[in-house]
């Protein structure tokens, strides 16, 4: 990795290190450390990898080793615990605007048209909630912090009649861990452990289909799932300057002789992190946080309970 391979890969999305989920063993990490000489290790990643740099960093001081294990907090979701923000998080709601634009134009240009679209972050709220505010053409957010019921005259479904008759169109956005109790459980898990989420989105768009067939109440309804369209991209300025300054304290930290920390900005500043203390849980959306409801009142949405 000289300075000449890795002048522009900033400009590039994805990884030029390559991802995996699961691999070797945290002694055979360790092992191979040891026989290469490493004494730094820099381990990017949400609360899995920093799972996995924590345990590194145990194994290393069990033998005694002086090698500085640090992470950089790069995820979406943003669902890291202590932090204002975390890398890519900027950029994913960046590009989640064009799949919202696009939903909003579906919508806008049928005859009681309903525009669904479906972004990911896992348990965590922070991208739809973002998305939204910052598009000002969603006028129902659901995320998996606030419960919210489909059917009922509360329901998400009898709104999404009362859009159509007062407006004549309408458009959701619903992040992927929103409504899991709506969902049968697979209890199915991937490679790192992760609970595998039902899809609430198709759920949501066969459901609303089949309301208003039901009621003979002509719908148009597109649903739009960028998937990993919203994390696939080059980074934008915001998260390019982030993600320098994260690198740049990364690195001064290890050769502080600092190990089992990670970076972030923590209250607007800059700050190291133990790991234990940001892995101990994934940071949910606070319902009852200003941004939250600056989002409500965005889309106007009521209570759906």
């Amino acid at each position: 990795l000289s300075r000449k391979v890795v002048q522009n890969i900033h400009l590039s999305g994805g990884s030029l290190l390559g991802v995996s989920r699961g691999g070797p063993t945290v002694s055979d990490i360790v092992d191979s450390m040891e026989e290469r000489g490493i004494n730094m290790l820099f381990v990017l990643g949400g609360n899995g990898t920093h799972a996995g740099a924590n345990a590194i960093h145990e194994e290393c001081r069990k033998r005694r080793l002086k090698i500085a294990v640090v992470g950089v907090p790069k995820t979406i979701d943003n669902d890291i615990l202590l932090m204002d923000k975390t890398f890519g998080f900027d950029t994913a709601v960046e590009e989640a605007q064009r799949a919202i634009n696009s939903a909003y134009i579906e919508a806008h240009s049928a005859y009681h048209g309903i525009g669904i679209v479906k972004l990911m972050g896992r348990s965590s709220g922070f991208i739809a909630m973002q998305a939204s505010l910052a598009s000002g053409q969603i006028d129902i957010c659901l995320i998996p912090e606030v419960p919210f019921n489909l059917h009922g005259p509360h329901g998400v479904l009898n709104h999404l009649k009362y859009l159509l008759e007062r407006k004549g169109s309408a458009v959701v956005c619903i992040a992927e861990g929103a409504g899991q109790d709506h969902l049968q459980k697979t209890n199915a898990t991937d490679a790192s452990g992760n609970i595998v989420f039902g899809d609430i989105g198709v759920h949501i768009q066969q459901e609303t289909k089949k309301f208003f067939k039901g009621m003979g109440f002509p719908a148009d309804v597109k649903y739009i799932d960028p998937t990993y369209m919203i994390r696939a991209c080059r980074a934008n300025a915001s998260d390019g300057i982030l993600c320098t300054v994260l690198g740049q304290n990364a690195v001064h930290g290890a050769f502080a002789g600092y190990s089992g920390i990670t970076v972030g900005i923590c209250n607007t500043h800059y700050a190291y992190f133990p790991i234990p203390e940001v892995i101990a849980q994934p940071r949910v959306l606070d319902p009852n946080s200003r941004m939250w409801h600056r989002c409500l009142t965005s889309t106007g949405q009521p209570d759906f309970i």
